[in-house]
């Protein structure tokens, strides 16, 4: 009998198509309230596709974020993010994300919220990639970024709180994301 221990090379992020995996991934924001405390949201249906190519930095990413889908844990606010004052899901159901470079540490693209597109840039982390126990090839990421929510035309507010405000403009975008390959 051999003493040779086998070994298998570790998976890697391969050239080609990658979709979001919904049930394994998250869309998330923070954003402060009368200056004091954060709300934190998600929303809960989205997708997206990714084209990995032999060189990352050429790689793309397109996602789709259904903004009726908003979940703050309070049916009331989230009926008042989907109205005028805020998303208007009426007339803009979606908000859209199409980048235009990336790099090991950040994701650059352009996102759409409510018709207006503005570019924006996401610190991101790579978790590396692993095949589950149905020989699933899985990639990891996290990404996080801050957006002023006026320069998207949300400016709804009122005059109270500690900083003067009863929503912060800042919005605290919180992704965690789980790529399978396309089949």
């Amino acid at each position: 009998m051999s003493d040779q221990v086998t070994t298998q090379d570790a998976p890697t992020l391969t050239p080609g198509a990658w979709v979001v995996e919904p049930a394994h991934s998250e869309v998330g924001f923070t954003v402060r309230h009368l200056g004091m405390s954060k709300v934190r949201g998600r929303f809960n249906t989205f997708s997206g596709t990714a084209q990995v190519a032999d060189d990352l930095s050429t790689a793309t990413l397109e996602a789709t974020v259904d903004m009726a889908s908003v979940d703050t844990n309070n049916a009331d606010r989230d009926g008042h993010l989907q109205s005028g004052d805020f998303f208007n899901t009426e007339s803009h159901s979606q908000m859209t994300f199409r980048s235009t470079s990336s790099s090991p540490t950040q994701l650059v693209g352009d996102l759409t919220i409510a018709g207006v597109t503005k570019p924006v840039t996401f610190d991101l982390t790579f978790h590396g990639v692993a095949v589950d126990m149905y020989e699933t090839t899985r990639a990891g990421f996290s990404a996080s970024g801050t957006i002023d929510r006026t320069d998207f035309g949300i400016s709804f507010n009122a005059p109270l709180g500690l900083d003067g405000a009863l929503v912060s403009n800042k919005v605290n975008i919180e992704l965690e994301i789980q790529l399978v390959q396309a089949s």
